[in-house]
């Protein structure tokens, strides 16, 4: 069995002083990365601030023989963001690997979510990763090597009551990974997701003791370093919890052509299990797919060298 060996490499983890984020770290530099501990110190509402949680990840990883930094900037403020990677880069040169772990909760019901607490936590999950990401781009280009996790969830997946805002955010960015995978592709940067579940502070209260035991954050970690490795993939959702791992697919059935006309309203609300029917259902390679599939259904011809063929 080959060992995945990150010698050499750098990495920056956001929300790393505690948690899923620390056990990334953790990992990472075990691995033999290079690692940027990046943590606001704020509680998991988002609220407040102290530079302790990120210095005490960095003593770990000291500890264990390996290098490390502090850093806490927030993921909101791109000016800040941008400082954070320059900084990695006159002290060791690049960076390789970006983990999107940096998250908050503000739950409640929609009919009861003031717009603030919507926008904030869209703000921290889906603007903070476009700001890490946006600051580490150009430098992995450059390289023609990078590794970017995003942090999705189930929550987003598939949907969570009381949640709509952390959803919304974590749903978006499995979007933001679809794209930025394609886009850098060419540059050796490859670009997935990771849907953990795991039992940090997030959950208190939410589970039992005894699950919440079982979904210990360090059984969610070594996705990462699968996300991250040499041959890693591009464009998965890997989930993880509890020891296991899992793949999310986004796929398309093959559907039904109804043609148009003021009776397709009617057929189609009438035909829709033959439209929902998973048989010869595809995961499509980019957004074009969708369009394609529709042409053929209506009877195209699509040549192979057709732009925008799937």
């Amino acid at each position: 069995m080959r060992k995945i060996d990150l010698a050499g490499r750098v990495a920056i983890v956001t929300g790393a002083g505690a948690g899923l984020g620390r056990e990334h770290a953790l990992l990472l530099a075990r691995l033999g990365a290079k690692v940027v501990v990046n943590d606001l110190g704020s509680d998991v509402s988002g609220r407040g601030g102290c530079t302790s949680a990120a210095q005490k990840v960095v003593d770990e990883i000291a500890a264990l023989g390996g290098e490390a930094v502090a850093n806490t900037a927030s993921v909101t403020d791109f000016e800040a963001v941008n400082e954070m990677v320059a900084g990695t880069v006159a002290r060791w040169g690049r960076v390789d690997i970006l983990v999107n772990n940096a998250g908050i909760l503000r739950d409640k019901s929609f009919a009861k979510m003031a717009m603030e607490d919507f926008r904030t936590v869209l703000e921290v999950h889906l603007m903070g990763a476009v700001h890490c990401t946006k600051a580490v781009w150009e430098t992995m280009r450059q390289q023609g090597w990078g590794r970017i996790v995003m942090t999705t969830s189930s929550s987003g997946l598939y949907g969570s009551f009381g949640q709509a805002n952390y959803g919304a955010a974590k749903m978006a960015l499995v979007g933001l990974m679809q794209t930025l995978a394609l886009e850098g592709e060419k540059y050796g940067i490859r670009v997935n997701c990771l849907a953990p579940t795991a039992g940090t502070r997030m959950l208190d209260g939410l589970m039992p003791q005894d699950k919440l035991a079982a979904f210990s954050p360090a059984a969610v970690s070594p996705a990462i370093g699968a996300l991250v490795a040499e041959d890693a993939p591009t464009r998965m959702v890997l989930c993880a919890g509890a020891g296991s791992f899992e793949v999310a697919h986004i796929t398309l059935t093959r559907g039904v052509h109804l043609g148009t006309g003021p009776q397709v309203v009617h057929e189609l609300a009438a035909r829709l299990p033959d439209v929902v029917e998973r048989h010869g259902e595809t995961v499509p390679c980019n957004g074009a797919a969708q369009g394609n599939l529709e042409l053929r259904n209506a009877g195209f011809e699509l040549a192979g060298g057709a732009v925008g063929l799937a």
